[in-house]
């Protein structure tokens, strides 16, 4: 999920136990290593990730893309997931808020 050959972080670390915690209220919120970070799940779907430096990502689509544009979020490599910007992470309604359409977007990709 980081750079290729970047290694996890403990900054990767602390991120995926502190957005699965933030997540929890919202379902069966999980992590699992992959790729030199970590893939964020809902319920076997994945909505989020974070690169190996502790970057969030969650997934976008037309429904929620214009969010992430007019924040000046930057896109993760091809895949179709955006930084979630600073603001939106220090605030745990924001941050429910936005992964809850992520992970609409990832359940009805499936």
């Amino acid at each position: 999920m980081g750079k290729k050959g970047a290694k996890l972080t403990p900054q990767a670390d602390d991120m995926a136990v502190e957005i699965v915690n933030s997540l929890s209220s919202v379902g069966d919120v999980s992590s699992r290593k992959m790729f030199g970070g970590y893939g964020i799940f809902e319920s076997g779907s994945m909505f989020a990730l974070i690169d190996s430096a502790g970057q969030v990502f969650f997934k976008a689509d037309d429904s929620n893309l214009a969010q992430f544009e007019a924040a000046g979020s930057e896109k993760h490599v091809r895949m179709p997931y955006y930084a979630v910007p600073a603001n939106v992470l220090e605030d745990v309604d924001a941050v429910r808020e936005w992964a809850t359409t992520s992970i609409e977007i990832a359940h009805s990709s499936k």
